[in-house]
């Protein structure tokens, strides 16, 4: 990019632009009290160390992935080239970018351990279901919501059950469920899954694209192909997103929509900086 790049983005742009990423670090702690408050049923008896990828992937996985969005801004926005092929500054960028995508490529295995998790369930036979009301039994919401049973839940869940719903029970722990209340919650889990391979693929084909233009190669087919590629990548991404809007809870719906206009920055950035350099 040229020095003067960033200073002549209008202000009102840059604000706007700036205000997104605020709202996505904010999201790491709403991600944080949210998984929290889940770990406190799914992780009952205690969580240890190597469960905190599982109870806390989401969290992570929106940490790692801020300190990626910064870099790419810094990279595709603030800094000018030569600046960017000087060795201090390349080699502190890979050390981070190291970081980030060693936390990145943990959350999605940890997104594929919870998926897991959620088959791990059995059925659960019991003759009064409201009389473990109070012993520690919770039900389902969506995927990082289990509210305790109470009068209003057990009465829901007798309906369900009256329908010929079987009543399943996480094994090991205290969170119960009709068939129903876990197919949700295992689609939901999929599409965690889907959703973070699907970034992780956007970022290789940026990085690349990055690359290539420090290079001075970004241009004619290899453009276009990324663009492609690309395209169908975050066309996956916005699935997602509506799927989570409509299925999900509000947090997994707004916190993808701002990661897609987040990105939606990321490149246009790419395009100025590569109509600067032609």
């Amino acid at each position: 990019m040229s020095s003067d790049s960033y200073s002549s983005a209008p202000f009102i742009f840059r604000l706007f632009k700036y205000s997104v990423y605020a709202v996505l670090i904010f999201n790491v702690y709403l991600f944080f009290q949210e998984e929290w408050l889940a770990t406190e049923q799914t992780f009952s008896q205690g969580i240890v160390f190597g469960d905190l990828i599982s109870g806390f992937a989401a969290t992570i996985d929106t940490a790692a992935w801020v300190l990626l969005l910064l870099l790419f801004e810094l990279e595709t926005s603030a800094i000018p080239d030569p600046v960017l092929r000087l060795p201090k500054v390349k080699y502190s960028f890979m050390a981070v970018r190291t970081f980030s995508y060693g936390f990145i490529l943990y959350a999605f295995y940890g997104y594929f351990d919870k998926m897991l998790l959620t088959y791990n369930i059995s059925p659960f036979v019991v003759d009064d279901l409201c009389a473990l009301i109070g012993q520690g039994y919770s039900t389902i919401v969506t995927i990082d919501e289990y509210p305790l049973l109470d009068q209003h839940s057990c009465a829901a869940l007798i309906d369900q059950l009256a329908s010929n719903q079987a009543l399943f029970k996480l094994n090991g722990q205290m969170v119960l469920g009709t068939q129903t209340d876990w197919q949700a919650v295992q689609w939901l889990a999929w599409v965690d899954v889907i959703n973070s391979f699907t970034w992780i693929a956007v970022v290789v084909i940026l990085e690349v694209d990055v690359w290539l233009q420090i290079q001075g190669r970004f241009h004619g087919r290899v453009v276009t192909a990324s663009t492609v590629i690309k395209a169908l990548l975050y066309a996956i991404l916005f699935a997602a997103a509506a799927y989570w809007g409509m299925l999900g809870d509000f947090l997994d719906f707004w916190d993808a929509f701002m990661w897609l206009v987040a990105f939606v920055f990321i490149e246009m950035n790419l395009f100025r900086w590569q109509a600067e350099t032609q």
